[in-house]
């Protein structure tokens, strides 16, 4: 079984920059470094969105909303996948969450981001 934790969220002022980590752990798990990861967001009182993929030889893709904004990044040893958000905007308030490509991990409890002055 795959635990994901998100952290690193918090509320920052529009403009703003935030550094979000997603880290994988389990009792059996050293396959991390073979999975597309992706992060989603969910917005207040709307449906979960794509936000971001990387895979595992680090190909990288965005939703247009967040390109040149925001960059995804992994580090296998580490079990983790970041998302470096920069020019963030009140539109980018939402919990976010990340998972592999098929979301076929437990969802983990995702880390708050608000975005506002």
């Amino acid at each position: 079984q795959v635990q994901l934790v998100e952290s690193g969220g918090g509320l920052v002022q529009p403009g703003g920059s935030l550094r979000l980590s997603c880290a994988a752990s389990g009792s059996s798990f050293s396959l991390f470094g073979i999975y597309t990861m992706r992060w989603y967001r969910q917005p207040p009182g709307k449906q979960r969105e794509w936000v971001a993929t990387i895979t595992s030889s680090g190909t990288t893709d965005y939703a247009d909303s967040v390109k040149g904004r925001f960059t995804i990044s992994r580090e296998n040893v580490k079990k983790t996948v970041y998302l470096q958000m920069n020019s963030l905007k009140p539109e980018d308030t939402a919990v976010y969450y990340c998972n592999n490509e098929f979301s076929s991990w437990d969802w983990g409890q995702g880390t708050q981001v608000t975005v506002s002055s």
